[in-house]
């Protein structure tokens, strides 16, 4: 359940490019709002294929929330269709570049964020070259 959220997540400062695409900045200061994880994938290595985790979390983990508090703490809600036990969590987090970490649940690279949904993954979890991808939205 927890695992589903071990990446970070961001909410920045937006700006418009040349080509409309919203753009934002990765700062502390801009990591505040609360997400919802909406995609979970695997790759086993670079060449295999993407395959959806999502599907395979339990369904009372599947609406959970978790909250970037702008004073480097973190709270996980476990709402919605709520698990035995519950899976609230707090703890606190900070950003370096484009990576989170954290004392539990929260560590990745931002890979992108355009101000409303943030993709962050984690590399070499089971075996070298693997790859989760978190997709959040706020």
């Amino acid at each position: 359940m927890a695992a589903a959220f071990i990446s970070v997540f961001t909410l920045f400062s937006c700006q418009k490019d040349n080509n409309n695409e919203q753009q934002c900045s990765i700062t502390t200061a801009n990591i505040a709002g609360t997400y919802k994880l909406t995609a979970l994938t695997y790759k086993a290595s670079s060449t295999s294929p993407e395959q959806d985790y999502f599907q395979f979390m339990d369904v009372c983990e599947r609406d959970d929330k978790i909250t970037f508090n702008t004073n480097g703490t973190y709270n996980y809600q476990d709402v919605g269709i709520v698990c035995t036990p519950d899976g609230d969590d707090t703890g606190t987090w900070s950003l370096n570049g484009t990576t989170i970490t954290s004392d539990g649940m929260i560590a990745g690279t931002v890979q992108s964020f355009d101000c409303s949904t943030l993709i962050v993954y984690v590399n070499n979890i089971f075996t070298a070259g693997d790859k989760y991808t978190f997709t959040m939205k706020k």
